[in-house]
């Protein structure tokens, strides 16, 4: 278990050539493709995981140019009589990697470092990180952040959410998508606590992105105010900031959107809980 409560079966440290990439060197990458799983709260597996994003988030350093975000890829079971649905009980979930912000060289954000420190454990570039995301019948990827992924960046860089959409991306040596084995779905369906903010670049994209990439994306609601906190700890108007923000978060899903999200599975037992991150 590291400092930010997470839960992992297999340590590998960084390869050298990365270094330095984190200013922890005591800090290992986590993988647990295989070997046995972790269990969240039956009842609110989604707060689970957003809070131990949130954990993630509060290690990125305080900037006035970009928001402090953490995130989570995960491998989940699900259910035999549809692919396409989570199990209501989540209780085989493997951790393969995190990330927040700024953890990596650079304005890196948290989607960003969780895919490339994933990409450095097998020795790979990151942009051919889709190649080796593991793939399992009755399991699908799916990627937990505090904040929806940014669909566009003024640096200049990648946004996060076309480097979500690339891992759907299927690599010519591990076949077209079809055989048993050699499947690439890559990362099937994201959850965030809150929409990103128009603080930088206006009108968020990233949702509308990843509806059009075929990737499934669901607003989890009950951690807004505490996510803006620690996403805009170094700015300026940070009152300001997340005063607009909960004002227009929930009112920024169109209507579609929210009907379509009424009409998600949900477990009958889910209620709202207080997790121990130190658990």
């Amino acid at each position: 278990m590291n400092s930010s409560g997470l839960s992992f079966t297999k340590f590998l440290p960084r390869p050298a050539r990365r270094e330095p990439i984190i200013t922890e060197p005591a800090r290992y990458i986590k993988m647990t493709t295989f070997g046995p799983g972790i269990q969240p709260p039956h009842t609110d597996p989604h707060t689970f995981y957003l809070r131990k994003c949130l954990a993630l988030a509060e290690r990125s350093p305080p900037r006035p140019t970009n928001f402090r975000v953490g995130a989570i890829l995960v491998s989940r079971k699900t259910d035999h009589h549809d692919p396409k649905k989570e199990t209501g009980d989540i209780t085989d979930d493997r951790i393969l990697s995190s990330g927040y912000t700024m953890e990596l060289a650079g304005n890196t954000h948290a989607e960003q470092c969780c895919l490339a420190n994933l990409a450095a454990v097998h020795g790979i570039p990151d942009d051919r990180v889709a190649e080796i995301l593991p793939y399992e019948v009755g399991r699908k990827l799916v990627m937990y952040v505090t904040m929806e992924p940014c669909g566009r960046r003024l640096s200049g860089n990648t946004p996060c959410v076309q480097r979500i959409v690339a891992t759907r991306n299927s690599s010519s040596s591990n076949g077209d998508g079809d055989g048993d084995g050699f499947k690439r779905l890559g990362i099937e369906k994201v959850y965030f606590g809150v929409k990103e903010p128009g603080t930088f670049v206006g009108q968020s994209e990233g949702c509308k992105i990843l509806t059009e990439a075929g990737i499934e994306w669901e607003l989890v609601s009950g951690l807004e105010r505490e996510i803006l906190q620690v996403a805009v700890a170094g700015h300026e108007n940070r009152d300001e900031e997340i005063r607009a923000a909960l004002g227009t978060d929930v009112d920024d899903i169109s209507v579609e959107e929210r009907r379509r999200q009424e009409q998600l599975p949900r477990n009958p037992k889910k209620r709202m809980m207080e997790v121990d991150l130190t658990t």
